[in-house]
């Protein structure tokens, strides 16, 4: 694989000059799963690499997702009537949720405990995260199902989308005040998740059709939880701590254009994709939801990365990813009707090219910081690790 400088020589020596910063005031955070992610790492050896800690803690969410596309493919089998997930399955997706979140919790730790901390660590951590999104909301998505009982299709693509509102408010806040503001919605989402599998093998999807209190059922609960995390929780407080800068004087953009930069390129992504799934001429996101949302998130995660990449070295964010021209393109393509009898083909080609585009971004980075900052593979930070 030919590999790219997407790094610019500026950003690299902002990266030289990276400093980490980060609050984290969420109480189930502090006093339950920071005591526990201490008790954790202490059994981990000191050869292992954080880097690969993290790598292994998002493959456990792959895989999580593979499980249920097997079993699950088109969302419909907590319906009534349906072939149900087996138990197994719901009690692996548990553990392998909070393996996941364990893991990264710990590769910090593990970094800071062996000597090894890099910014390219970080961004490889946080770059991760972005595309995690997309694997959460989809599996989770399972357990209701689009049923009488579930949730429809469209809804659960805006339900995504305020996830990955969400998850963007963080960075650029970072971006705005150099500060990591952690959301409180990220750890009290994986407990509850990673809970909520647990009861779903033990007792069956059947016990989420009953309503939860009154006439109020349980997917109408799932959708609170995620809208009012962000509404209530996430973009109050990504407000107030942007607005606190700006009052001491320490925000980073003094200009609202230049603050609000970093929205630019996922706002006109969230317009092609619902464009696309508004205008269809065969209703794509009724027929191949899975594979939509995994083109969302991916092309999401990969405009997210750009950003992190930009509030870590001190840089300006571009207001446009290059990766959307072509996707305007090819939403014109599908809206016109041209390729109306090829639409799923479509958008299963463009899903792989924005999948293996970001994967190229992310190795062509990933091999770049390495070289910049003397880290030639995993295996040398291990022994760097176990000397220490």
């Amino acid at each position: 694989m030919a590999l790219y400088h997407y790094v610019t020589q500026e950003q690299l020596s902002g990266f030289d000059k990276y400093k980490y910063s980060a609050v984290d005031s969420n109480p189930l955070s502090i006093y339950v799963m920071h005591p526990f992610w201490n008790s954790v790492v202490k059994i981990l050896p000191t050869w292992l690499a954080p880097n690969l800690i993290t790598f292994t803690g998002f493959m456990f969410l792959v895989l999580t997702f593979t499980l249920l596309s097997f079993f699950d493919f088109d969302f419909y089998a907590s319906g009534e009537g349906r072939t149900h997930v087996p138990s197994w399955v719901w009690i692996a997706a548990g553990l392998f949720n909070f393996l996941a979140y364990t893991l990264d919790g710990v590769d910090g730790k593990q970094a800071r405990r062996t000597n090894s901390s890099t910014p390219l660590g970080e961004l490889f951590d946080h770059g991760l995260d972005s595309w995690a999104c997309v694997f959460f909301v989809a599996t989770v998505y399972s357990v209701f199902g689009r049923g009488e009982t579930g949730v429809g299709v469209v809804t659960l693509y805006y339900l995504l989308w305020v996830v990955l509102f969400s998850f963007i408010l963080s960075h650029w806040e970072k971006y705005n005040t150099g500060i990591l503001f952690l959301p409180w919605g990220y750890d009290i989402s994986q407990v509850t998740i990673s809970v909520v599998y647990i009861i779903t093998a033990v007792v069956g999807v059947e016990t989420w059709y009953k309503p939860a209190i009154g006439n109020v059922q349980y997917r109408d609960l799932f959708t609170v939880m995620i809208v009012g995390c962000l509404f209530v929780v996430t973009l109050p407080m990504s407000l107030f701590n942007v607005f606190k800068a700006y009052r001491n004087n320490t925000l980073k953009h003094s200009s609202v254009y230049e603050a609000l930069l970093p929205f630019f390129s996922p706002v006109l992504l969230f317009v092609l994709s619902t464009l696309w799934i508004s205008l269809s001429p065969t209703d794509i996101i009724e027929k191949q939801p899975r594979i939509f949302y995994l083109m969302v998130g991916t092309a999401f995660s990969n405009v997210t990365c750009k950003l992190i990449v930009c509030q870590m070295s001190n840089t300006r964010c571009k207001p446009l990813s290059l990766l959307l021209l072509p996707m305007t393109a090819v939403v014109l393509l599908v809206i016109s009707g041209v390729v109306q009898h090829g639409e799923i083909t479509v958008l299963y080609i463009w899903t792989a090219i924005v999948i293996l585009t970001h994967i190229h971004y992310g190795v062509s980075v990933v091999k770049q910081l390495s070289d910049h900052f003397n880290i030639y593979d995993e295996e040398k930070i291990g022994l760097k690790a176990a000397e220490v």
